[in-house]
């Protein structure tokens, strides 16, 4: 290497990202490219040819023109030459021929140098100086022809290069200069392929004519001319090539398949057999080579598949494709496919009758591949990957009607029948495949079912709709309910995709609409059901619209697939801005008025008040029986869900019901929806058949009694009762509003026209759950969902549904846009609901009025009107709604001031609940509507008063201060002065009465609400709260209205406080209430004595004062029905079962009456469940009906120093100091607990410093206590019954129930000490009577005298021993007796270990030496009592031995052995034979 000379140069390389829209390039082939500039001044860029690796992923398709050779001579072998004598410095050249004659000249195809010219004859290779085996590094680019034949080939021609510089002169000849030295060549076609691999061929000496002949034929002989080889032929020159060609592929199968379709485009026979062959081999193809020759190819093979006339050839045609298809898929490089269907697919014109098209062949291939016979594996890719054969078919079909003029034929006529046969067979072939192999292979029948659906969309651009519409139907027709997820995802993802055609509103044929009114809405035929009527003119909105209301019937999962499904469409109508106008919305929404139907269907489902950030299906424990009935039906039962969401629980609590106490029952009336079974395309329309399917659904009451309803469908079919989630709820209710705001309103004239009464009910209703579930919930609420959803996301646990549009973040700007968006939705919605019921009002005027205004048409829109004033609602929303109260009491005043006072005392307490709103507006607002009403309601009266609105205010502010509302501030009493001053300032009424009736109405509010400050202490103190609500209970005498205010309200703090007890006695007593005031007028034949069977304490209701309260009271038989059911359903959740029959025997005399047969049916029922209930309870003993205590407070006043010279005092129990109360507790409360209770309570009131625990049970002196302290003493006691109560109060119920004694005991020695020997024990035993009997509508009562009863020790030792005996024969006399409680009390009492006690007894009272210290009686008594216990535990143990097992027999004889020796010690002692 030292002798080689050092050429120094430098090489500049930069790499750099090329945009796609580089200028002024050409490519390999010097083609120029796109936004090319020709100018002398243009910079031309050359691109080089990549050589990428040959794997699939690294190719792409051929797109451009592209033939070209790349020659690399390697090395030359000529050190052991002997032909030539000069062989050192030596040159090879390079020429293309394609002759080897000797005139012929070489191609000029090989590309010059740069600077040289574009192309040459010849290259040559760098020399290398002094070297017989010369390597070299060139390359050689060289641009093959087009058609290539076996006489192309390249010519080597080596030459030696002199290099002597003598003195002989430096213009030698040229010939001298370069000598040659051997040639070699090498054919370009072996096999009809070009040779590309790397090559060692022999050097020959000389290169005569025809040497491509030359031919080695074995024996030392040749054919073809004389070569003079060097070295005798040995392989001297090693040469490699590297082909890029478009045109010429390198893999064999492949070039098999295209040489042979060449030969048959030349002329020559096809071979059927022999094309078979060459296409099964394709599937051997490497996979770059697919890509790379992939368009033509594909190109090729449709051009065989239309032109064979063999089935197998055009079967093994869609395989290949199927198998190419599958390759790209698998390397991910399907975008190719999509190319190649969009820019390239053309099919070949039709030039006469029997020319075949791709779709017709195609369609074909496909049927015989998915038939069941065939190769599963191919079946399998086929459906997995059909995607690119239904878009083939597609632009086959688009092509086939351009190229023939046959697009403005007419459908029926564009596609003969033979083709239209051949798509049904494919889809009713196809189908199966889909429904039948999703579990095993859940992605191909995916993408089968997706692809299907495309292509039956994109039909309905070319084929006969009629035709498109049966196929439709023959694919729903494959699934039927109850199916798998999967099934029912298919299914729908196929509706979505058909009924995203761009022109599915034409395809529906809306019905026409005239422009303006029509004068009779009666007249329009509009289609608000799913009838065959409405399917056959509107096929695919009818079809969604029956598989949704078909998928509520399913599982949470399908129903969310199926509502998203309708909403998307729904969305997409309302922001298509081909229909931008009303009007046009309007038609659209005559598409979708069926909608209506499917949600009074499941008006149940759907009626969710409460809204929760993350919806569930909640159950509510507390029903007796929350379960689905449905009615036998044929086929398979629908999976349901066997309790039922209860969710809507908090409306029966409002305020509304508690003054009302009424409730309107909803009969059902429910729209079919029928199945379309069979289509035709006569007239591009579907007939269709349809099977009736008439759900029903019983009335639903706000009692939980009538939980258990009966719900069924007819028709093979379930009717699911369990509650919708939120976001299904939301979704449905989108749509609903979408369509209330977008329908016309003569459409909406005629839905209401034509609904019955109960449809309108639940019209409403829905109208109503609109208000609630997109009621404003504001910021805060909207930033802690957030917080929650991020949490709970972190855990995977969560269904992301919970809100409208489902994207709640935790950020502040998500926050501020969830707010503004949810805001903004709860203001359309309100204003939505309000001109609806606006319009309603007014068309609907004399169906309201009826009954002056008291049916359940008006209570229910009078509900929604009230719905928009409770739910949080915006500014702008309350103001409209304000107008609109004020309009419909302007329409109905008879519904407000005569009759019921129900509504006018429901409006009277949300309109004082917005006088004390924050909002200055608001509050300014609701005054006046205020006035307004009591100002209507004198006018109203002619000027004579206003009792009505008066007594209604007075009553409203009385439960919002029992509801803790918070009124009786600064805010309300601003409103309270708005009122007074628009009195004042109204000229027309100034001279009236009615200005000073306003003052005196506002004196007595502020009266009222002098009891707030009051009830406010109080709160936390749930005893103290109800005796101050009780009192005021007792003042409203004279106002029953008023009366019963405070009971409900007393009922409610018992029911969230868990007496549930205590609140059916408040409902018992607002029952009692008014049954009186019904007896006094003449109206009911029983007044509150009939429930003295129930309670005594019902004597209070006796004491109804008849004075002015009376006179506004609209008490009837309806309420006292509604509120008798409440009482029976509040004993339930009592667990009182036996009262429940006491209470319907005065409801079954009336609906005997009214002959309500149904009603007494479920009377009847829910009676046979109470009494089986208590056979229950009875058997198990398991119910416990509370536990009690006596509490007795000291404690009045305490000093406090606050200066040097003065003192104040303050109380601590004040008037309760040193009184005693019997209290209540639920259930097993045990001693601690309430001990407890009432520690943090009075600590909280007091100071803990200040409170303190009398832990003994005895008397206490109040003087002995010291007056800094406030002591509480809590005593366990009993229910006391005496012998003879005992007698007629034989159950566990009637001795806790009804009980006004009470018993605690406290054992005392005659020296002083508690406790003592057997003979000096004694105990005091104290009996409690309080003021009333236990329940009662509070849970604590005084106590109204107590006495005492001391018992010396043989008095005690009698007591103790008749408590066991009295132990031992209730167990044994039991009808099943639990044996290990009898065991247990056998074992207390005969063993060795515990026998002492009754023993100890036997020999201190009874032996020899003691037995005269006692009266005679008493001892006769405990010798009495002893017979009576032996005989007790021989009973008891020869039961035992009948229950015992085998593995028990020791210890029951144990215990007999134990029994014989108590019995033996007795006898001694007694003096007589016992046992």
């Amino acid at each position: 290497m030292s002798k080689f000379p050092v050429i120094l140069g430098n090489i500049d390389i930069t790499v750099d990202n090329v945009a796609p829209d580089f200028s002024n390039y050409v490519n390999s082939t010097y083609i120029p490219m796109k936004q090319f500039e020709y100018g002398s001044k243009t910079v031309v860029t050359f691109e080089v040819e990549e050589f990428v690796p040959c794997i699939p992923k690294h190719s792409q398709p051929f797109t451009i023109y592209s033939n070209h050779l790349y020659v690399y001579p390697r090395h030359l072998k000529y050190d052991s030459q002997k032909s030539f004598t000069k062989a050192r410095n030596i040159a090879v050249c390079i020429e293309f021929k394609d002759s080897d004659d000797d005139d012929a000249q070489s191609v000029k195809c090989i590309y010059g140098r740069p600077g040289g010219p574009l192309f040459t004859r010849s290259a040559y290779a760098v020399v290398l100086h002094h070297h017989q085996n010369p390597e070299f590094y060139d390359e050689i680019k060289i641009e093959l022809p087009t058609q290539l034949h076996d006489k192309h080939h390249l010519l080597f021609t080596f030459y030696h290069v002199s290099c002597d510089t003598s003195s002989k002169g430096t213009t030698k000849k040229k010939d001298l200069v370069e000598t040659q030295v051997g040639y070699c060549w090498l054919p370009l076609l072996k096999d009809g392929r070009v040779v590309t691999s790397e090559q060692h061929i022999p050097v020959a000496a000389n290169l005569p004519a025809g040497y491509l002949g030359y031919q080695e034929i074995g024996m030392g002989k040749h054919s073809g001319p004389e070569i003079k080889w060097v070295e005798g032929g040995k392989p001297l020159f090693k040469i490699a090539t590297h082909f890029v060609s478009t045109v010429y592929t390198q893999d064999q199968h492949l070039n098999n398949f295209f040489q042979y379709c060449q030969k048959t485009d030349n002329g020559a026979q096809a071979s059927g057999n022999e094309l078979i062959k060459y296409l099964k081999s394709m599937h051997a193809m490497e996979g770059h080579v697919v890509i790379k020759f992939l368009p033509t190819t594909l190109n090729q093979l449709f051009r065989v598949l239309t032109r064979t006339s063999q089935d197998d050839v055009a079967v093994n045609v869609s395989r290949v494709i199927i198998h190419i298809v599958s390759q790209c898929h698998e390397e991910g490089l399907e975008s190719y496919l999509r190319s190649y269907v969009k820019y390239v697919f053309k099919t070949e014109p039709i030039t006469d009758t029997n020319t075949k098209t791709v779709h017709e062949e195609l369609t074909k291939s496909m049927t015989t591949i998915l038939k069941p016979s065939t190769d599963f594996l191919t079946c399998n890719k086929l459906l997995k990957y059909s995607w690119f054969f239904f878009d083939v078919l597609i632009k086959s079909m688009a092509q086939h009607l351009i190229e023939n003029n046959r697009e403005r034929m007419g459908r029926t006529l564009r596609f003969p029948a033979t083709y239209q046969h051949s798509v049904e067979t494919l889809v009713n072939l196809l189908v199966p495949h889909i429904t039948q192999k999703y579990r095993e292979y859940p992605e191909a029948t995916k993408n089968a079912n997706h692809s299907l659906a495309c292509f039956i969309k994109r039909c309905f651009t070319f084929m006969d709709r009629g035709f498109v519409f049966k196929q439709i139907n023959s694919y729903l027709c494959c699934f039927s309910p109850g199916e798998a997820k999967a099934l029912f995802e298919f299914k729908f993802e196929f509706l979505r995709s058909v009924c995203n055609h761009e022109h599915y509103v034409p395809l529906n044929l809306p019905m026409p609409f005239g422009k303006g009114r029509i004068q009779r809405y009666q007249d329009l035929q509009l289609d608000y059901s799913l009838s065959d009527e409405y399917c056959r003119n509107h096929f695919l909105a009818g079809l969604l619209l029956r598989e949704v209301g078909s998928a509520l019937q399913e599982f949470r999962d399908v129903r969310q697939i199926a509502i998203s499904v309708l909403k998307g469409m729904m969305i997409k109508h309302a922001f298509d801005d081909r229909y931008p106008s009303r009007s046009h919305q309007s038609r659209l929404a005559t598409l979708y008025f069926p909608i209506f139907g499917l949600l009074l269907e499941n008006v149940q489902r759907l009626n969710v008040k409460d809204i929760s950030p993350f919806p569930v299906n909640c159950t509510n424990n507390n029903t007796k029986d929350d379960f689905l009935l449905t009615l036998p039906t044929s086929g398979n039962p629908l999976s349901t869900p066997q309790k039922q969401n209860t969710l809507d629980s908090s409306l029966h609590k409002d305020v509304l019901g508690a003054i009302s106490g009424t409730g309107s029952p909803h009969a059902s009336s429910t729209p079919n929806f029928n199945a379309v079974k069979h289509a035709d395309s006569r007239g591009s329309l579907i007939s269709t058949d349809s099977g009736s399917s008439i759900p029903e659904r019983s009335n639903e009451k706000t009692n939980s009694l009538d939980k258990n309803q009966h719900s069924g469908t007819l028709g093979g079919s379930l009717v699911r009762c369990d509650k919708l989630d939120q976001s299904e709820i939301k979704s449905l209710l989108m749509c609903f509003l979408q369509l209330l705001k977008s329908m016309s309103e003569d459409a909406l004239f005629t839905f209401w026209n034509k609904a019955s009464s109960q449809e309108i009910l639940d019209f409403f209703t829905v109208a109503e759950v609109c208000l609630h579930q997109f009621q404003y919930m504001g910021k805060r609420y909207i930033a802690r969902a957030g917080m929650m959803h991020a949490r709970l996301q972190q855990l995977s646990s969560l269904d992301n549904s919970f809100t409208f549009n489902h994207s709640y973040g935790h950020s502040e700007a998500d926050v501020l846009h969830q707010s503004l968006l949810e805001g903004n939705i709860a203001t359309e919605v309100c204003l939505t609901v309000l001109d609806t019921l606006s319009l309603f009002t007014l068309a609907f005027k004399n169906q309201l009025i009826v009954d002056n205004g008291h049916n359940p048409l008006m209570k229910k829109v009078f509900d929604v009107h009230l719905c928009c004033l409770r739910k949080n609602q915006s500014e702008t929303s309350l103001k409209h709604v304000f107008t609109a109260l004020r309009s419909f009491i302007y329409r109905f005043p008879s519904t407000f001031y005569e009759g019921r006072a129900d509504m006018c005392a429901a409006l009277c307490y949300e309109i004082l609940k917005c006088c004390n709103s924050k909002l200055g507006s608001i509050r300014n607002d609701a005054s006046h509507l205020l006035y307004f009403l009591m100002r209507h309601n004198f006018d109203y009266t002619k000027r004579r008063s206003f009792v009505r609105t008066h007594l209604q205010v007075i009553i409203s502010v009385s439960q919002l201060i029992a509801d803790v509302v918070g009124i009786g501030g600064t805010r309300f009493q601003q409103s309270l002065s708005i009122i007074n001053n628009c009195a004042n300032d109204d000229k027309i009424v100034k001279h009236t009465a009615f200005p000073s009736e306003v003052k005196d109405l506002t004196k007595r509010i502020r009266t009222v609400l002098m009891a707030t400050a009051q009830m406010k202490e109080h709160e936390n103190d749930p005893e103290m709260l109800v005796d101050l609500q009780y009192s005021l209970a007792k003042s409203y005498a004279s106002t029953p209205e008023l009366r019963k205010t405070w009971l409900d309200s007393m009922a409610k703090i018992h029911v969230k406080n868990g007496d549930l007890s205590e609140a059916a006695m408040c409902y018992v007593h607002v029952a009692a209430l008014v049954a009186e005031y019904l007896k006094r007028k003449g109206m009911f034949n029983q007044g509150c004595r009939a429930f003295k069977v129930i309670t005594p304490n019902i004597d209070e209701e006796a004491s109804m004062i008849e004075d002015v309260g009376m006179q506004d009271v609209h008490f009837n038989e309806d309420v006292l029905m509604e509120l008798l059911e409440q009482c029976a359903d509040g004993l339930w959740k009592a667990e009182r079962y036996e009262t429940i029959a006491d209470i319907y025997k005065l409801i079954i005399p009336i609906y005997e009456q009214h002959r309500d047969f149904q009603k007494l049916a479920h009377v009847y029922e829910i009676l046979h469940r109470a009494y089986s209930k208590i056979t229950e309870v009875m058997h198990t003993g398991k119910r416990l009906l509370g536990t009690y205590f006596r509490v007795a407070f000291f404690g009045q006043a305490a000093q406090y120093q606050f200066t040097d010279s003065e003192t104040d005092a303050e109380g601590f129990f004040e008037d309760e100091d040193g009184k005693e109360y019997v209290y209540k507790e639920p259930k097993l409360t045990p001693l601690s607990e309430i001990s407890q209770r009432l520690e943090k309570l009075y600590s909280d009131k007091f100071g803990p410093e200040n409170v303190k625990m009398i832990q003994d049970s005895s008397k206490v002196n109040p003087k002995d206590l010291d007056t800094k302290y406030a002591y509480i003493q809590v005593t366990h006691v009993t229910p006391y019954h005496e012998e003879k109560d005992l007698q007629d109060r034989r159950t566990e119920f009637e001795r806790n129930h009804n009980i006004q004694r009470f018993v605690f005991e406290m054992p005392f020695t005659v020296s002083g000490k508690k406790q003592g020997g057997v003979e000096e024990q004694c105990k005091r035993r104290t009996i409690l009577t309080t003021m009333h009997y236990f329940p009662y509508v509070k849970k604590r009562i005084p106590v109204m005298y107590q006495r005492h009863l001391d018992l010396n020790p043989i008095e005690v030792a009698i007591d103790e021993m008749s408590r066991k005996v009295a132990e031992l024969k209730q167990l044994c006399s039991c009808n099943d007796v639990d044996m290990i409680k009898l065991q247990l009390k056998l074992q207390g009492s005969v063993s060795v270990q515990v026998n002492a006690g009754p023993l100890t007894y036997a020999r201190v009272f009874l032996d020899d030496a003691n037995v005269k210290k006692y009266p005679d009686n008493k001892v006769k008594q405990l010798k009495e009592v002893f017979r009576q216990f032996v005989d007790a535990c021989g009973q008891g143990l020869s039961i035992n031995d009948r229950l015992i097992k085998d593995d028990q027999l020791e210890y029951q004889e144990e215990m007999k052995a134990n029994y014989r020796e108590m019995a033996r010690e007795l006898s001694e002692i007694m003096h007589e034979q016992i046992g």
